[in-house]
């Protein structure tokens, strides 16, 4: 038995979400924590999944609350480092009408890029069931060897690797580089979380069960989902798809955190069932279970500090039955 169940690597950041305007009619920001690996392990901590995050904040205000953030949710920060010359990275996430949202960073440098080879604890991740990744710890050099060091002992391990692309183009010189790089992550993952916009980039293919089996033709991945937003969510495995609806929401307010919550949920019902032998009915009942809650986080602001409690998501389904 190891330690954690799960283990994941990469930006822990400042999420300024638009929240009304002041009487002179400016817009008022919140400063949210985000960033999309510490809001996977905060749905597992929330599901009762001992969970552990490695990464750099600066040691500033914004390090300072994040910290403390990710503690209070019952993330493990004992492995979160604090870069003293470089500050906290931050987004400003603008949100439209129906939900959807788009991101300025302010990242030039950003402490999550500071992150280096020799900080990997190596011990926590060999002590780790799953680990969890994406790309924003891939854009550049040094925090990228990071990564890899992370990935290459986790395998060492027997650990099952999760993928997650969380492509955000602005953060790349060259998106050919962000190719090469989820082409990295699809080779060296046991189960990718892949987003609709994402893999007809990757592939090409507008459908998405052909971008799958372009994918599978290079990379053989036991588990693929694809979040599809409001058409819901899609799982791949052992040459069967299934395909559940998702829970539309009248009171949407951002969609920030959705398929991190998603994401989240499936490794939950991973720790579980383990990999190796789901049926078309366990794929149902984990996208459905998913859905929901990702369907959740949509009412609410900011993702990490708010996710949904087990009782609320079996709640929503029942409802909807």
């Amino acid at each position: 038995m190891k330690q954690y169940d799960v283990t994941a690597l990469g930006e822990l950041l400042i999420d300024f979400t638009e929240n009304g305007k002041s009487g002179q009619g400016n817009p008022l920001f919140e400063a949210n924590p985000g960033g999309a690996p510490c809001n996977v392990l905060a749905m597992l901590s929330k599901l009762g999944h001992k969970t552990a995050f490695v990464g750099k904040v600066g040691n500033d205000f914004f390090g300072e609350q994040l910290k403390d953030a990710i503690t209070e949710v019952g993330i493990d920060a004992a492995y979160l480092r604090m870069d003293e010359q470089v500050h906290t990275t931050l987004a400003m996430v603008h949100t439209y009408p129906d939900g959807d949202r788009d991101f300025s960073f302010y990242r030039d440098p950003g402490a999550d890029m500071m992150l280096a080879e020799d900080e990997i604890p190596e011990e926590l991740i060999k002590d780790s069931d799953i680990f969890h990744f994406g790309t924003l710890s891939m854009t550049h050099e040094g925090v990228r060897a990071a990564t890899k060091k992370a990935i290459r002992i986790a395998k060492e391990a027997g650990a099952l690797i999760s993928f997650d692309p969380n492509l955000r183009p602005p953060l790349w010189k060259d998106m050919n580089e962000a190719r090469i790089q989820v082409l990295y992550g699809l080779e060296n993952c046991h189960i990718l979380k892949i987003s609709d916009n994402e893999i007809q980039w990757l592939t090409g293919k507008e459908d998405y069960t052909e971008g799958v089996e372009w994918i599978n033709e290079r990379y053989r991945i036991p588990l693929i989902l694809v979040s599809m937003g409001k058409q819901g969510s899609r799982a791949y495995y052992k040459g069967m798809m299934v395909e559940v609806s998702p829970f539309l929401q009248k009171n949407t307010v951002e969609t920030t955190g959705a398929g991190d919550t998603f994401c989240g949920c499936v490794l939950h019902y991973i720790c579980e069932h383990g990999l190796s032998d789901l049926s078309e009915d366990n794929l149902r009942e984990m996208l459905v279970f998913a859905n929901a809650a990702a369907s959740l986080i949509t009412t609410r602001k900011g993702a990490l500090r708010v996710m949904p409690e087990m009782g609320e998501v079996q709640a929503l389904i029942e409802n909807q039955k």
